[in-house]
Formats: structure tokens, C-alpha cells, sequence
């Protein structure tokens, strides 16, 4: 099993919040992070930006990225919202392990769908 890292930005610590919470119970995401502060500066239309964000850190397999990252889009606010995979090389393996296992049903529910 290959985990992977969501690294997501949010208009607000509530959206954050709101997305990472929706994951974890469609069982898409083992764990979902949220850094409630930080300033974001970046081109957008023309200019740069500069924005209070929050930060969405989840946990998930790799084989669900691409249905995790579409989930994002329907229930993010922004018309182009970051989602950036990050692979896992390695880590502490009972945590990889319990990744595994939590969102091992994801695939083969209605609600990992």
C-alpha cells in the first residue's frame, strides 16, 4: 500500500474543517489536519494576492487520490482550489498500517464514491 499526503488550502479554518471532516467519514481519508492560520501570497487573475487561509493536511491512499481530490473540488469554495499530492517514502510503519486499514473500505462504498 502507498500512502500519500493532501496538502489543501481553505478559505477559512470552518471550510477546512468541514472537508477534512466529510473525508474521514466517507472512510476516503485516515486523517484529515487542519493549521487554522496562514497567509497566502499568489497570483490570480492578473495580480497578486494575498490571503488569510487554513491549511488541510489529509492522509489517504495513493490509489484514492484522484476520488479524494474530486470530492475536494465538489465541496470546495474556490473556482480553482489546491490539492497537490505528496507520496509517502516511508514512516513510522504501524501509522502507514492503520492508514491502510482505515480507509480500505473507501473503494468498494457508496460513500467512498
Amino acid at each position: 500500500m502507498a500512502a500519500t499526503l493532501l496538502y489543501v488550502t481553505a478559505g477559512s479554518e470552518e471550510e477546512a474543517l468541514s472537508i477534512g471532516r466529510a473525508l474521514v467519514e466517507a472512510r476516503l481519508a485516515a486523517c484529515a489536519n487542519v493549521i487554522p492560520a496562514t497567509t497566502s501570497v499568489y497570483w490570480w487573475e492578473g495580480a497578486v494576492q494575498q490571503e488569510a487561509e487554513s491549511v488541510l493536511i489529509v492522509k489517504t491512499r495513493e490509489a484514492l487520490v484522484e476520488t479524494v481530490t474530486e470530492r475536494i473540488r465538489a465541496l470546495h469554495g474556490y473556482e480553482c482550489p489546491c490539492v497537490l499530492a505528496l507520496p509517502i517514502a516511508g514512516g513510522h510503519q504501524p501509522f502507514l498500517d492503520w492508514i491502510e486499514e482505515e480507509t480500505r473500505e473507501a473503494e468498494d462504498s457508496p460513500a467512498g464514491r
